[in-house]
């Protein structure tokens, strides 16, 4: 799950802006990965000039924003993917600020979750690359070994959110006070996607304080009570309440909200599968009753499939950019487990987030859509009729899920195909988002030029989008993702590689 910078005051600005043009339609791999790393450098030389120290560059305006605490986010969410492009320069530069870092200090509230997946995510994957298949790149060992003690001072520093009655954290929480902000329930995912990053933590400290912590809250959507948590085997609610560790409702997505508990369930059995087989169950028990309840398909486009919502017994026929990692979380599972099932449902969910890019007017995939076939806007009934679904936010803000699910698709199936979905929505990203100093977002996918500009380069434009895109296009190494049960390493949400457990 990762949510808008919804602290920032984002800018519209005209579309009139110049775009630069570089990644051309070339079928070399090799050059098309060099695409994407010229892309990457784009984006980092304009952080760096004009909001270095701070969290995200505003591309447009070049001016800066803050909606991460003010510690930098753009920079430490560019470090494992600096690491598998072997950028030297930029690592260290990376470095040298994580080493500066007090989070001990900020004038924000603090998200536990979205600090969890960034900030202590790329640490531990920027720890784990740089003392493993990328140790070259820095020849002095102490730098590396800063990024284990500032996870773990910024594990102690986060870890009085779990201090509730049932152990369900606050995630919004004030680290100066130990305060929060009264919440009664803490959500499925924010509560559900701490549990990897925490785990490798303790195991890589050898304290168990944080894995335990995490665990425990976990522990609650492994056993969901009451029985109405938990509508069909393995797919649960969405909101737990903090004081007793109880599901208060029973609204299953696969939408931003819900959408990485179910990706870290499969994640940690990947991890550890010895310690985490329970995690497994739960997540093939997801997965199959996904198949069997909500799987959806559009009237007008009967051969495409979506993962619809399910609320009191209806169904809710619209899904979400943030969803459509669904598609890589089945193909992932069906390769790991040797089920050709949950691989072949992976690659119908990929085909259509596919189409909700190739039917746009500037080939990228908006915010939210529908496909009710009784709520079709009047000036979309052309759209729907051809694409088998409507817009109903248009919004782009650089989200890496399409591209994330056709990686997966490549690295499973070995198919050309999704490797050039992804060269594509590369490009044309490129063509669309670039700016002067970085990539904006589109207010309107479905215009002709995208609509206006969101003066805001959110960074996991860095950790994610660049990351895949190059992944795809780039040489085997132990962090690319593998067919069956041999991967060194897993992704969390913020696609940080975090190597597995070895006993």
């Amino acid at each position: 799950m990762r949510l808008p910078s919804l602290s920032v005051a984002l800018a519209l600005v005209n579309s009139s802006l110049a775009l630069p043009q570089t990644a051309q339609p070339v079928d070399d791999v090799s050059s098309r990965a060099a695409a994407v790393k010229e892309a990457f450098s784009h984006a980092w030389d304009g952080y760096m000039k004009y909001a270095f120290p701070h969290d995200e560059l505003h591309p447009i305006s070049n001016g800066y924003g803050d909606s991460r605490n003010g510690w930098g986010a753009s920079a430490v969410d560019a470090l494992s993917t600096a690491i598998v492009m072997r950028n030297a320069t930029i690592v260290n530069q990376i470095l040298n600020h994580i080493a500066q870092i007090d989070y001990s200090k900020t004038s924000d509230t603090v998200s536990l979750f979205e600090t969890t997946i960034r900030y202590l995510g790329g640490m531990l994957s920027g720890y784990d690359l740089l003392k493993g298949p990328a140790a070259d790149l820095v020849k002095d060992s102490t730098k590396v070994d800063m990024l284990l003690k500032q996870s773990k001072t910024l594990g102690d520093v986060l870890k009085f959110a779990f201090d509730t009655p049932s152990g369900v954290p606050y995630n919004n929480i004030n680290i100066t006070s130990h305060g929060n902000d009264g919440a009664t329930t803490n959500g499925l995912a924010v509560t559900g996607t701490l549990v990897l990053e925490w785990t490798r933590l303790s195991d890589l400290t050898g304290d168990q304080e944080y894995a335990k912590l995490s665990q425990r809250a976990e522990s609650y959507l492994l056993a969901p009570q009451p029985s109405s948590g938990e509508p069909f085997p393995g797919l649960v609610g969405s909101q737990i309440s903090i004081q007793t560790g109880q599901f208060t409702d029973g609204f299953v997505s696969w939408n931003g909200g819900s959408d990485s508990f179910y990706e870290y369930l499969l994640k940690m059995y990947v991890y550890d599968p010895k310690r985490f087989a329970t995690y497994k169950d739960r997540w093939v028990a997801a997965a199959e009753s996904s198949i069997d309840h909500l799987a959806s398909h559009p009237e007008s486009r009967p051969d495409l499939t979506f993962l619809a919502t399910y609320n009191q017994g209806s169904l809710g026929l619209s899904s979400q950019h943030l969803a459509c990692f669904d598609g890589g979380s089945f193909l992932l599972g069906g390769t790991v487990l040797d089920r050709t099932d949950l691989i072949d449902f992976g690659l119908q969910l990929v085909d259509g987030c596919a189409e909700t890019y190739h039917q746009t007017l500037t080939g990228i995939g908006p915010e939210s859509f529908g496909w009710d076939a009784n709520s079709v806007p009047d000036d979309q009934k052309e759209l729907y009729e051809r694409a088998g679904f409507y817009v109903q936010s248009g919004a782009y803000i650089l989200r890496p899920e399409v591209i994330e699910s056709f990686y997966y698709a490549y690295r499973v199936t070995g198919k050309k195909e999704y490797r050039d979905w992804v060269w594509n929505a590369f490009v044309n990203i490129n063509n669309y988002c670039r700016t002067g100093s970085g990539f904006a977002g589109l207010t309107d996918v479905n215009a002709a030029d995208g609509g206006g500009r969101y003066d805001n380069q959110e960074s996991f434009l860095f950790a994610e989008v660049m990351k895949y895109a190059y992944l795809t296009h780039a040489p085997e190494d132990e962090w690319q993702v593998q067919r069956g049960d041999g991967n060194k390493f897993v992704f969390n949400t913020e696609a940080h590689p975090v190597r597995v457990h070895h006993t």
